[in-house]
Formats: structure tokens, sequence, C-alpha cells
């Protein structure tokens, strides 16, 4: 079952092949007889009515140095696709809602994974919310006064931007701390979005973990270890991936959350545990699933690709 695959991505020549997420699920597209197609997300446009992207055929190899042919330079209209991977990382900005926006227009007919509309409505520190009594102590607030008395109450906060990715911006903000007020003067300076604060974790020092959920279900997990003297787990910033199974707890959280990213259509998702506490559900660009081959054997991107060929086959009739 040959599909048209389109990749909207940030630049595919300067990935880390054994690390990211997208060119590994591309890569078992290949290998699967799927035609892939190249672009970022700054030659998606919209004219007289057809989505338009400006991009490359690509050859892939898990070969360092050489990872990435290119073919000739053209223009597409995405409605001649069978899939297209919404898969450039954050900021979640206007840039990226735009298209979502954008993509929505050809979504069913074409599948986009993950569904456009419900990543545009979910994004990673909100859709959390819909679960209280899975989350540590939250608040999201622009003001310093919510904020402050936040903190008053809980002591030892973590504090970061809303929208933000990659372990940028995180601060941790203990009962001794006396810099609340000009973070919050200096977050405020240069953007108009809420903050996130949440009630710092100790156990975040035994690592955060990510799971991974393939239209709803788990299919593993990994540890992501802070670095001594870091709060901030992400591997963007040193955190160290180590293998670790799912605890019973962790299955209580996906069995929670699985049934709404699959009538979601969030095909692939990746959450963030701490201890017994659900952070974060990663719809946008999650990772961490060449970590999960490598450590436990288990080819998510095998199962990725199961389930986008069933529902093409079921769109097909």
């Amino acid at each position: 079952m040959g599909l048209k695959v389109a990749l909207q991505m940030d630049p595919i020549g300067a990935v880390n092949i054994d690390a990211d997420s997208t060119f590994r699920v591309a890569l078992e597209a290949q290998a699967r007889g799927h035609e892939l197609f190249y672009y970022p997300p700054e030659q998606l446009s919209f004219r007289e009515g057809r989505v338009m992207a400006r991009g490359r055929p690509v050859e892939l190899r898990a070969v360092k140095g050489d990872h990435v042919s290119y073919g000739p330079e053209t223009e597409l209209d995405l409605a001649e696709f069978d899939v297209v991977w919404l898969r450039q990382d954050p900021p979640f900005d206007m840039f990226y809602i735009t298209t979502t926006h954008l993509l929505d227009m050809i979504h069913p007919k074409v599948l986009v994974v993950n569904d456009p509309f419900w990543v545009r409505n979910s994004p990673e520190k909100l859709l959390v919310l819909q679960f209280p009594e899975l989350i540590p102590p939250t608040l999201i607030a622009r003001d310093l006064a919510s904020i402050r008395a936040f903190k008053a109450e809980h002591g030892d906060i973590i504090l970061k931007p809303l929208y933000g990715n990659g372990g940028a911006g995180v601060f941790r903000l203990d009962p001794n701390d006396r810099n609340l007020s000009s973070l919050h003067e200096l977050f405020t300076s240069f953007s108009r979005e809420p903050l996130i604060a949440q009630k710092f974790l100790p156990d975040v020092a035994k690592g955060d973990k990510r799971v991974i959920l393939v239209d709803g279900e788990p299919v593993g997990a990994i540890n992501r270890v802070p670095q001594a003297g870091e709060t901030r787990s992400n591997m963007h910033v040193g955190g160290r991936p180590e293998p670790v199974g799912l605890t019973a707890r962790d299955r209580e959280i996906c069995a929670a959350i699985g049934p709404v990213l699959k009538e979601k259509g969030q095909v692939f998702v990746g959450i963030d545990v701490i201890g017994d506490y659900l952070t974060e559900i990663n719809v946008t660009s999650p990772t961490g699933i060449q970590e999960l081959e490598r450590f436990d054997g288990v080819n998510a991107a095998e199962r990725i690709w199961q389930v986008i060929e069933a529902k093409r086959r079921a769109a097909a009739g």
C-alpha cells in the first residue's frame, strides 16, 4: 500500500539521525514503500483555493553525514497526497497556528497527522488541564499577584512560559528565592502570553518519564534524568535518557487520557510524567521513539504507520 507522504518539518538536512523522531518515522515510511516529499513550514501557502507546498522529494538513509538525497524542487498541491505530517517544532506561535488552519482545509480527505484542529486546540500545557485529578497543583496566569499567591501557598514552584518547549525558560523558585518579580517583569516585557506555574515535584530528581502513546495506547516509556544541579530533564538541555518500564500509575494515566487522544486524532503523542503526576501532553512534535527502540526494542514508528495505513484503508472503503 504505497502512500504519498508529505513531511512538514524543520530542516531535514540538519536533524540528528540518532535522536530525531520525525526522521525515524519517515525512514519507516520509506521502508514500507511510501513516497516521501519534504517541505519546511515556511513554504506552505494557500493560493486560489488550494493548499500548496514548495519542497523536494527525498530519499533517506541511516548514514551520518549522508542521510538525505533531494529531488528537484517543485510546488505541489497537498490535496494530491495521502498523508501530511505536521511535525515542525514549536514555538507554538501564530505562525505555527496558521499552518494548522491551512492544513485543516485538506484534512481529513488528506490524513494530517496529528489532526491539526486538535493540535491547535490542545497545546502541551493546556490539554492537561482537562485532567485535574492527574496533574500537580497548577496555575495559569499573567498577573504577578496571582503567581505570588500560588507561590505563597506551595512554597517551591516551577515557573515557565505557557507556550515554551525544550526546557527553555523553565525556572525553579524555591521558598528562599527572591526573583519572582524580576522574572515576571522579564517574561511580560517580551510576551503577552500567560505563564504556567506548578508545584515543584521532588521526584524529578529521579527523572521525568516520557511515555509514548500511539492512537491512544501506551507503547513504552523512557526516563530522562536531569544533570547534577539541574532541574530540567529535557534532552535538549542535557537530560540523560535511560530505560524504564511503565508503572501501574503510568497505565492509569494513559487509560484516562488515551480515549480523548484517539478521539481527537492524535496518533503520535508523548506525555510527561514525574512521580505520580502528569505534567504535559505533547501533541505538536513529541520525541523519544528512537531511545525507546534502542532500550526496549519497541518499534513505535512501525506501530504509527500501522495505524495510519489502517486509517487510509478505511477511508478508501
